[in-house]
């Protein structure tokens, strides 16, 4: 291999590159140290690690100006067989018009067909070298991420449809480092070839969106002891054996264990519970030693454990023989590494209370470390990586979709972004023959719009929460009529907090925990939850008392403690509980058998009022009979907000007839204002019916009716009677009595004070 050793080296630190950069095969650099290689913008460098390879020189990011260091992605550090935080030289490089090209399948699992010449405009004037790992996966803007100024074209489509590809550069003519041109012919070989002293590629840290700092920390626990032990060896002290990773399925557990044993250039060994299960007596143990005398072997090691709670329960809590003999055999065996073996035990769980306690002391898993559900940003890191190869519509607004996926984990985005193709492939199938091939032209045009995004998102559902009730409400506040000081209480109390937390730091203030919505049946206490679910861009998670009591003795007590866990998984979370006087009675009326609902009182007194934080968890109630309820609920500290819905006056039930009507086609003689002012005590469910009611009369006179009248209005308001009687009234203004004198501190909202109404 001709190395242009007339070129000045320089040394740079190796740093990772953004996930949005990733497989472009260019490498970030200062504008210093630009200027000590003689080269420009957009000329090709030579980077010398273990291997040799070439990249494309680009500006380096704005944070990164006057930092001495290269940004290469997980495919370059892997071709020049370097790790983040190393030391690389690098040179100009004087690469070669490449003549003649040969590619084949990076994975041992794909087999591709057809020619090579669709890749000739994918890789056009790329930088590569025989051994190289090159992706299909592009810019497709063909702009900086942040906005900088174009790649000058150097970022084409990618040659296969929807997919990244990553393709192995078995090799090259001539030698040395090449670039592709117009005039390059491309073989693409149908199969895997593994070129020799190649390092797999996989997955790297450019594959893993969404940790945040979690990736931080498991490279400090286990990329530190496996590459560099002689610093431990200098401190004086043992490095860790073993690092737990916790989290909800999908998170991303696995993926990093694996990026993690990539980057350090480790053994990957990986233990799945019902592998190692044996039919003799013994054999399981047997299994579980042969792994770890392998890794000891082959160090240095990662010994990956997936789902370990399987093969690792408390014993105290297990009846097979077997599961107690392999959590004692695995006890023993990670005591027995010793600290300077060089391997490192990662396991992997979504039930960490599951797993035998003398695991979880230092010397065995020394670590514990939190996988959890991305937050916005997470979620457009993780979005960015799965389209990194997909072409988009100019439409397409990644921002937008990972604002609304709320609660999703990566396993979800990805399960998306593939819905989000297919809906792209529904709409150009009808226009191919596949009998004669997909044309050219076809595959050119086939971009992924907004709108398949949108449509994807209706069929995927968070797995963090699919054993729950999930949604993303779709109600605004412009869809709720009337009830103006109820939304100013709830915008205060619950908007404000969830979207600006810094400010009631600032103030040293708390913001509420709960809010309990009481008043007639009918008057809009959900949808205004719905609302502000909406408005807060926070996760609504609607749970009923059907779905939390179970007849089981404990059951229902574990139903509620599941339902605020996986809430603050997913936080910022709004748990709403409809009709909570079926819930939470008040104790001691010998209501439920055996006293259910007393223990139901009892632990969402705990989960609301308890040695946990909320973190971001708001609790909202409805309910009719809010004198029903256990007066512990309504303290300050539970419930801190009683929200009064009362029944619309005059100007609310304008309002609501006008967001019932909207999309009616009313005749100019339908008086809202007088149908409004012959509506009183109506509630919004009463209105609704009452607008529904006319549609129905005029379909009844002409199935072909055009228009609804006054007349059809007039007779729908002859069957219809408001559901709240004066009586009703009278028991509301009752129960407000009772609440103030119970709570003289609260300041209800949405009622005329009880001196004037008594006046």
């Amino acid at each position: 291999m001709s190395v242009a050793d007339d070129h000045q080296a320089i040394s740079l630190q190796v740093a990772n590159m953004r996930p949005q950069d990733a497989g472009a095969s260019i490498a970030r650099l200062a504008v210093s140290g630009m200027e000590q290689l003689g080269v420009r913008e957009g000329d090709l460098i030579e980077l010398v690690g273990k291997r040799h390879t070439a990249a494309i020189v680009m500006r380096p990011y704005d944070d990164d100006a006057g930092l001495n260091l290269i940004r290469l992605d997980g495919l370059l550090r892997v071709n020049a067989g370097v790790s983040s935080g190393d030391h690389i030289e690098v040179r100009k490089a004087d690469a070669k018009a490449a003549t003649k090209v040969v590619v084949a399948p990076a994975q041992k699992n794909l087999v591709l067909q057809g020619s090579g010449d669709a890749l000739r405009r994918t890789f056009l004037r790329r930088p590569m070298v025989a051994g190289d790992v090159v992706s299909t996966s592009v810019q497709q803007r063909g702009t900086d991420p942040r906005g900088n100024e174009p790649l000058r074209g150097l970022l084409n489509l990618p040659a296969y449809g929807l997919q990244e590809i990553r393709l192995v550069v078995v090799s090259t003519q001539p030698r040395g480092v090449v670039q592709m041109t117009e005039q390059t012919v491309v073989e693409l070989r149908p199969q895997f070839e593994e070129p020799k002293e190649a390092r797999r590629a996989d997955v790297t840290y450019d594959d893993i969106g969404g940790l945040g700092s979690s990736v931080d920390v498991v490279r400090e626990m286990v990329e530190l002891p496996l590459r560099y032990p002689e610093l431990f060896q200098r401190l004086g002290i043992d490095p860790p054996k073993g690092v737990l990773l916790y989290g909800p399925p999908g998170t991303g557990k696995t993926l990093l264990a694996r990026a993690v044993a990539n980057e350090t250039e480790a053994n990957f060994f990986h233990i799945a519970g019902p592998e190692i299960m044996g039919s003799r007596y013994g054999e399981s143990e047997e299994r579980l030693r042969q792994v770890f005398q392998e890794a000891a072997h082959n160090a240095p090691s990662i010994i990956f454990i997936d789902e370990i709670d399987s093969i690792a329960p408390k014993r105290e809590q297990t009846t097979g023989e077997v599961e107690r003999r392999i959590v004692a055999q695995l006890l023993t065996l990670m005591d027995g590494l010793e600290p300077r073996q060089n391997i490192v035990v990662i396991g992997a769980t979504n039930r960490r209370d599951a797993i035998d306690e003398a695991l979880r002391r230092p010397g065995r898993f020394d670590r514990e470390i939190v996988i959890g559900v991305p937050d916005q940003r997470g979620r457009r890191e993780v979005l960015a990586i799965h389209t990194r190869g997909m072409p988009l519509a100019e439409d397409t607004d990644l921002d937008e979709i990972s604002r609304t996926t709320y609660g999703f984990v990566g396993a979800d985005l990805g399960a998306l972004v593939r819905e989000a193709a297919m809906d792209a492939l529904r709409r150009v199938l009808p226009e191919v023959n596949l009998k004669e091939g997909i044309p050219r032209e076809i595959l050119d045009n086939l971009m992924v719009a907004q709108a398949d995004f949108m449509s994807a998102m209706k069929r995927i559902q968070p797995s963090a929460l699919r054993e729950i009730m999930i949604q993303a409400p779709d109600v605004r506040w412009d869809d709720v009529g009337g009830l103006d000081e109820a939304q100013l209480r709830l915008k205060e109390g619950v908007e404000l907090p969830l979207r600006s937390p810094q400010a009631f730091k600032r103030m040293g203030i708390r913001p509420a925990k709960g809010f309990l919505l009481f008043g007639p049946p009918g008057t809009g206490k959900t949808l205004l939850a719905k609302a502000v679910a909406r408005e807060a861009e926070a996760n609504f998670v609607a749970a009923k008392s059907s779905d939390l009591l179970s007849k089981w003795y404990g059951e229902s007590e574990q139903q509620v403690s599941r339902l605020f866990e996986r809430a603050r998984q997913v936080a910022p979370t709004i748990v709403f509980i409809d009709e909570i006087d079926s819930l939470a009675p008040a104790r001691g009326g010998g209501m439920g058998e055996p006293a259910v609902t007393e223990r139901v009182v009892n632990t969402l007194l705990a989960e609301m009022d308890g040695l946990e934080d909320m973190q971001g968890v708001v609790v909202m109630a409805a309910t009719n009979r809010p004198n029903l309820l256990d007066p512990a609920l309504l303290r300050p500290g539970r419930f801190d907000e009683l929200v009064y819905v009362p029944v619309p006056d005059l100007k609310a039930r304008r309002k609501i007839l006008g967001i019932h009507t909207k999309k009616m086609p009313l005749s100019k003689d339908v008086d809202l204002d007088e149908l409004a002012a012959n509506t009183v005590r109506f509630t919004g469910a009463d209105l609704e019916d009452l607008t529904r009611r006319a549609g129905l009369i005029a379909l009844r006179g002409s199935i072909d009716a055009t228009t609804i009248t006054e007349e059809h209005f007039a007779k729908a308001l002859a069957d219809v009677r408001p559901s709240v009687t004066p009586e009703v009234e009278r028991d509301y203004e009752e129960m407000l009595r009772t609440l103030r004198q119970e709570s003289p501190q609260r300041q209800q909202i949405g009622f005329t004070p009880l001196k004037q109404a008594t006046e």
